[in-house]
């Protein structure tokens, strides 16, 4: 059991590193990053804010990393929270369409990377603690 949580916290340390960098690049460089038009201020202000809210989800995740197995609840709350962020970027896709690839991609980790990740934790739990 030791390996598979050692396996665990490997895949949720690669799995963070989508939000640490993308967040980072999001608060650094606001939405201008992603439009190729003018972006108005109050549209950047709301990408920057939400970018530093990402980055704080990412922290979080990465802060269950060392006790894996006893981080049930945390970890659950942050899954939560990204899967409602992919459902809200699902309803997205339906009304106005799809996006770019890196975003299609982000739409298939927050659900179905990151549900795989929470049931593979918390069976983890479970048995960690029989």
């Amino acid at each position: 059991m030791t390996w598979e949580r050692r396996l665990l916290q490997a895949v949720v340390a690669l799995l963070c590193l989508i939000p640490l960098s993308t967040a980072s690049v999001g608060i650094l460089r606001g939405a201008e990053w992603l439009a190729h038009d003018v972006v108005r201020a109050d549209l950047d202000s709301h990408f920057r804010y939400l970018s530093g809210v990402f980055l704080g989800l990412a922290l979080g995740f990465a802060s269950c990393i060392p006790a894996i197995e006893r981080q049930g609840a945390r970890f659950r709350l942050l899954g939560m929270m990204v899967v409602i962020g992919g459902l809200a970027r699902e309803w997205s896709l339906i009304e106005v369409g799809p996006p770019s690839t890196g975003h299609l991609v982000g739409l298939c980790v927050e659900l179905g990377a990151v549900p795989l990740v929470l049931l593979w934790q918390a069976s983890l739990q479970r048995r960690w603690r029989g």
